[in-house]
């Protein structure tokens, strides 16, 4: 049998317990006993500038999406693209039968030079006095008439030809050569994917962190990771979710990142000077709010609400800590904010013990 006690986290500290085999008469004398202190472990975690990471959930899109239609209806002729060809901006994607339309401009041209022929015969005339102003002014309107008319013959054959708006690749035709589509029917999608864009949306409270330029890694849901810049913020929040739309444009030469696309979007702000400590750390105030408590240097507990910068597997890390702060990280929920204690110095066993075995040296 033995006799004695002991203390731990969070129990009064040795000093202050009275001694075994006091009487009683001194324990009622006019002399008043220490008050005891709570025992908390702390730590001074080393600081460094990390960079603010936001997470948000996201879809790949195409940089340019177009559907091409006909103006004109027609036979389709030629059709020399296929599903998933590549294309240059300029390149005929489908011809249709015009055969109506070339004679129409042939036509157009010959009665343009029977018209030019007149105008010279009568400025001839003009200028021997044999031929009145006005049939002279009246030659000229015909010249002009002629002219207009095979311009606009000359735009109607352009027309039976479907041309790629820009750089890209063909993801749909719905139509087969030989059959007829009317006036602005639809004959093939093109899409632009490089860049890809990776689209997200940001909260209100994370707005603020980003710019145009900043560095985005983007995460598929087949595994790949691609990295990004961003190019786009929205100034107008989403009335339902009060969120803000953000696009991130991903090289994509090879075309292997598709459209539609889920995928994970890390955002990486401004970087800040922070901390890394141990998720167990993190306590709530009396106010209900979340944050960490330490010591100061009177040894007087303070409470920092955490400005959250990113979370990582060995631990969270946190902003708006001041420096001198030596935070508890065993025994802050047996005290409360301006309650006196009695610090101790946390030992490697023990953060190892809190933040997960080898990864106490990359958190504190």
């Amino acid at each position: 049998m033995a006799t004695g006690h002991f203390s731990s986290v969070g129990s009064a500290s040795n000093a202050d317990q009275p001694k075994a085999g006091t009487d009683a008469k001194a324990k009622s004398g006019p002399t008043e006993q220490k008050v005891s202190l709570r025992i908390v472990k702390v730590v001074t975690p080393p600081r460094s500038e990390h960079a603010r990471a936001i997470r948000v959930s996201g879809i790949t899109e195409a940089d340019k999406r177009a559907v091409l239609a006909t103006r004109v209806a027609g036979i389709i002729g030629e059709l020399p693209v296929k599903q998933g060809d590549r294309v240059k901006i300029g390149d005929v994607v489908l011809k249709l039968h015009a055969e109506e339309k070339v004679s129409a401009v042939e036509n157009a041209r010959q009665l343009k030079g029977q018209r030019q022929a007149e105008l010279d015969a009568a400025e001839r005339l003009a200028k021997t006095g044999n031929l009145a102003k006005l049939q002279l002014d009246s030659a000229r309107s015909a010249l002009a008439l002629a002219t207009s008319l095979l311009d606009a013959a000359e735009m109607e054959l352009a027309r039976k030809e479907v041309k790629a708006p820009f750089d890209g690749v063909i993801d749909r035709i719905p139509v087969q050569l030989g059959s007829a589509v009317p006036l602005g029917g639809e004959v093939a999608t093109i899409l632009s994917l490089d860049p890809v864009i990776a689209r997200g949306e940001v909260s209100e409270r994370d707005l603020g962190y980003l710019k145009i330029g900043d560095k985005a890694n983007v995460r598929l849901v087949s595994g790949q990771v691609a990295e990004g810049t961003v190019r786009y913020i929205s100034r107008d929040a989403s009335t339902a979710t009060r969120t803000f739309r953000v696009e991130i444009a991903i090289p994509n030469g090879d075309g292997a990142i598709p459209a539609g696309m889920t995928a994970e979007i890390t955002l990486a702000a401004k970087p800040t000077d922070a901390i890394v400590l141990p998720r167990s750390v993190v306590t709530l105030s009396n106010k209900g709010d979340l944050g960490i408590r330490a010591v100061g240097k009177d040894n007087k507990v303070a409470f920092f609400p955490i400005d959250l910068v990113d979370d990582m597997p060995n631990g969270l890390v946190l902003g708006g800590i001041p420096a001198d702060a030596r935070v508890i990280v065993a025994g802050q929920e047996l005290v409360a904010e301006g309650d006196v204690v009695q610090p101790v110095e946390a030992d490697l066993q023990e953060i190892k013990k809190l933040v997960g075995g080898d990864a106490a040296s990359g958190a504190l």
